[in-house]
C-alpha cells in the first residue's frame, strides 16, 4: 500500500508541474524593444488589420462609375448655344457667307470684337518660324487707343498726335508703374533708358520695338498711323496668329477688306524653310463667341 507521505508527494509533484505550464503559457514581454507589451500588440493590430484587407479583396465589388461630363457646348449659356445652331458642324464657310453669319452669332450686349485665328505649319523656336509683323487696317480696327510718347527732345513731339506726352520725367512715372497707355511710342537713343524697365512693360505688351513700328525718329507718322489702324501680331507658342480685325458693327466689305490685308501679310511672312501647307487653318469668332470655321487656300 502506498503510504500518505508518498501520495502527498506525488500531488505536490502534480501541482507544480500545472504551476510551471501556467507560466509558460503567459506571454513574457520584455521592457522596451520588439518584445515590448506595446510592440507585440501594434504587430497583433497589423496581422489583423492585414487579413481584413484579404477578405475584402475577396469579395467582388462593382466599382463606382463616374459621373458622365456634358458636351462643352451643352454647358455653355443658352444665347452661345443659339448661336451655334446657326452654324453646321465641321462645315468649312466662304469668307463672304462668314462675314454674314458672324453679327448673328454674337452673344454679347457690347460691340464685340471679331476675332481671326490663323493656325500655320510653323515652330515658333525656330527663330525663321517666329512669324511677327504689323499692319495697317484698311477699315481700321475699331478700337480707341491711348498713345504715348516718350522724347525728350520736345521739337520732336511738336503736332504729334498723341494722348500723352512725356519728356524726361516719363522715367519717374515707370517707376511707380503708372502705365495708364495702350501704346508706347518712342526713339531709337531713348531705348537703353527704357530697357531697364523691360520686365514692367514687356508682360503687358508696352514695350516699344523697331519691327512694330513704335521706335522711330518719325512719331507724328507713327502716332498717326496707330490711330488709323495700325495692329501688329505675332505667332504664340503653338503656332497660331490671333487679331481682332474689326468689330460686330463694321459692315461685311470693312471686315472683308480687312480680312484680306491680314491674310496678305501673314503669306508674306511664310518662311523659306515650310514649303506646303502654311495655313492649316483659319477661323473668326466674335468675343465670347463661337468659332466659324473658313475655307481658304493653306498654301
Amino acid at each position: 500500500m502506498t503510504s500518505k507521505k508518498e501520495t502527498l508527494n506525488s500531488d505536490n509533484s502534480e501541482a507544480i508541474v500545472n504551476d510551471t505550464k501556467q507560466i509558460n503559457d503567459v506571454p513574457q514581454f520584455s521592457k522596451a524593444g520588439k518584445k515590448s507589451k506595446l510592440a507585440v500588440a501594434k504587430q497583433e493590430e497589423k496581422i489583423k488589420k492585414e487579413l481584413n484587407k484579404a477578405k475584402a479583396a475577396e469579395t467582388t465589388t462593382i466599382p463606382k462609375q463616374r459621373p458622365v461630363t456634358r458636351p462643352k457646348a451643352e454647358r455653355r449659356s443658352k444665347n452661345y448655344q443659339a448661336s451655334l445652331k446657326l452654324l453646321e458642324k465641321d462645315k468649312l464657310y466662304p469668307i463672304k457667307e462668314a462675314l454674314a453669319l458672324i453679327a448673328r452669332t454674337s452673344t454679347v450686349k457690347f460691340d464685340a470684337t471679331v476675332e481671326a485665328h490663323l493656325r500655320l505649319n510653323v515652330d515658333p523656336r525656330h527663330a525663321d518660324q517666329n512669324i511677327r509683323d504689323s499692319l495697317t487696317l484698311p477699315a481700321g480696327s475699331g478700337k480707341k487707343l491711348k498713345i504715348a510718347v516718350y522724347c525728350e527732345d520736345s521739337t520732336k513731339l511738336e503736332g504729334v498726335e498723341a494722348d500723352l506726352k512725356y519728356g524726361a520725367e516719363f522715367l519717374q512715372l515707370l517707376d511707380k508703374e503708372q502705365l495708364d497707355f495702350d501704346i508706347l511710342l518712342t526713339t531709337p537713343e531713348l531705348m537703353p533708358k527704357l530697357a531697364k524697365y523691360a520686365r514692367i512693360l514687356g508682360p503687358k505688351g508696352l514695350m516699344p520695338n523697331i519691327k512694330s513700328g513704335t521706335v522711330t525718329n518719325d512719331l507724328k507718322k507713327a502716332a498717326q498711323d496707330t490711330k488709323s489702324g495700325k495692329v501688329e501680331y505675332r505667332v504664340d507658342s503653338n503656332g497660331i496668329i490671333h487679331l481682332g480685325i474689326g468689330k460686330v458693327s463694321f459692315d461685311q466689305e470693312a471686315l472683308l477688306s480687312n480680312f484680306e490685308a491680314l491674310l496678305s501679310s501673314v503669306r508674306n511672312n511664310k518662311p523659306n524653310s515650310v514649303k506646303s501647307n502654311y495655313l492649316k487653318s483659319v477661323s473668326l469668332a466674335t468675343t465670347m463667341g463661337p468659332s466659324i470655321k473658313i475655307s481658304i487656300d493653306n498654301n
